[in-house]
């Protein structure tokens, strides 16, 4: 549970006069010819990203949605009847607890095999303004309406079709308001009212909503940081703004100590003060005598160690001299002095004849 918020009443009307003001000299053409109103919210700014999304239904004293809204029920199949006989008996019902808002009922069954394909399902969600839902089959719906109703914020709410007082719970479903806070970021905005209410039923809402947001808000501490009222086509007007203060003491270490309070002395004057002047005055005697004694240092320059010399290595005499390179030989041309293998194995056959002869 967050902290309260308390805000200004005379605030919050003046900012839904300016809004009321503003829509009526900005109203569009369509508007001028359909009737329609424009819908009034609240967006809300908090100090930190929740770490989990929660879904918070807020009831509200006035009405936020007007008769011609067209809403849709999805009901579940009742045992051994057709798809017909299903919607006549939930019509029945409704009629007799009193229900006069729901335009149209669809069967579960209805749903799986009429509203299967791709087109039919967008076809769906565009004539409808509100989807409600049997709570036995909530469940099982999110695979077969698609991602678009989640995308646009308009998955069916759920609602107990068994339950005594059907007309109030249904009542309060649709006239009132549902807030979706995520863990994507730090804004969520719900929808309030309409600009053909009133300036006191608008402020009702918001104070409301604000009460109910802070006392089923799953985050402690004071989390909300603005608080701002819009239409679809104005700009959002700020009715609160939170302080800096619980920052402060949330950023102070808890190992902290505080100073502690000076305790005064017999003549009203604290006792620290008194020490602090005597510590003062002993220490400006100690340096008046320290100076009297001290002498002036005299500047004396350091020696450096002077570089021993580089002994001077002798003239090696005794060191052989190489021998000269032989030039490099060219091709086609024996160096001089030398015999090859095939000369020398010549000389000898011819030495070896001449032995024979003889």
């Amino acid at each position: 549970m967050a902290d309260k918020v308390e805000l200004e009443k005379a605030q919050v009307k003046k900012a839904v006069l300016a809004l009321q003001a503003f829509l009526k000299t900005k109203s569009t053409s369509e508007a001028l010819f359909l009737n329609e109103t424009q819908h009034i919210s609240l967006l809300f700014t908090l100090w930190k990203v929740p770490k989990l999304p929660q879904s918070i239904r807020i009831p509200l004293p006035h009405g936020q949605r007007t008769d011609t809204e067209e809403i849709c029920l999805f009901t579940r199949d009742e045992p051994q009847m057709t798809p017909e006989q299903t919607q006549r008996f939930y019509k029945k019902l409704m009629e007799e607890k009193g229900v006069k808002n729901i335009s149209e009922i669809i069967p579960f069954k209805v749903l799986k095999t009429e509203y299967k394909p791709f087109e039919a399902k967008r076809r769906l969600l565009g004539n409808f303004d509100l989807f409600l839902s049997d709570d036995r089959i909530r469940r099982l719906l999110p695979s077969h309406i698609g991602k678009h109703f989640y995308e646009r914020k308009r998955e069916p709410l759920s609602v107990n079709l068994q339950s005594k007082n059907l007309a109030r719970d249904i009542q309060r479903v649709i006239q009132g308001t549902t807030l979706k806070v995520t863990n994507k970021g730090c804004c969520c905005m719900a929808r309030v009212a309409h600009s053909g209410m009133n300036a006191d039923e608008v402020t009702e809402n918001i104070e409301a909503t604000v009460q109910t947001l802070v006392a089923k808000l799953r985050m402690k501490g004071r989390m909300i940081k603005l608080i701002h009222v819009k239409s679809q086509t104005s700009v959002a007007l700020p009715i609160y703004n939170s302080s800096l203060s619980h920052l402060r003491r949330a950023n102070t270490p808890k190992g902290t100590k505080t100073t502690p309070k000076k305790k005064k002395g017999k003549e009203g004057k604290p006792e620290n003060e008194n020490l602090e002047k005597g510590n003062e005055e002993e220490k400006k005697e100690a340096k008046e005598d320290g100076k009297e004694d001290e002498e002036i240092p005299q500047l004396v320059p350091i020696e450096t160690p002077s570089k021993k010399p580089k002994l001077e290595k002798a003239p090696k005499n005794k060191q052989l001299r190489k021998a000269p390179k032989p030039a490099a030989k060219k091709k086609g041309k024996k160096a001089p002095g030398k015999v090859t293998n095939k000369a020398a194995k010549a000389e000898s056959k011819v030495k070896r004849k001449g032995a024979k002869v003889k």
